[in-house]
């Protein structure tokens, strides 16, 4: 049973990084793909971005496309999102997914693990 867990969540403000991590544990987390996706207030949850199992192909939502960056250490069993330019648009819930499938989906209805979410702010 995989476990995750999201941390580096926080206030920014407009334009500033942030890079929020999610820590796997149990066996096979290297087999899995893994996502971000978040939700807004009053919004469905929205995919961000995933990457599959190897690290070697990733997808991004157009809405962060050159902005954020998806990647993962499976020798540490962790996933990492970098957020570069934030706005207040991106203020959100993130939550880390992972999918027993090892290739890469943008449908959060195909995760089969997800962490408790960590609350991003970007102030104006």
């Amino acid at each position: 049973q995989e476990q995750l867990v999201e941390s580096g969540g926080g206030l920014v403000q407009t334009g500033e990084s942030m890079r929020l991590s999610c820590a796997a544990s149990g066996p096979t987390f290297s087999t899995f793909a893994m996502g971000w996706l978040r939700q807004a207030p009053g919004k469905w949850r929205e995919f961000v971005a995933s990457i599959n199992w190897s690290g070697t192909s990733a997808y991004h939502a157009d809405s962060v496309k050159g902005r954020f960056t998806i990647s993962r250490d499976n020798a540490k069993n962790l996933v990492y999102l970098q957020m570069d330019s934030l706005t207040p648009e991106d203020t959100a819930v993130y939550y880390c997914a992972g999918r027993r499938s090892g290739d890469v989906s943008s449908y959060s209805g195909s995760y089969d693990y997800w962490g408790q979410g960590t609350q991003v702010t970007v102030s104006s």
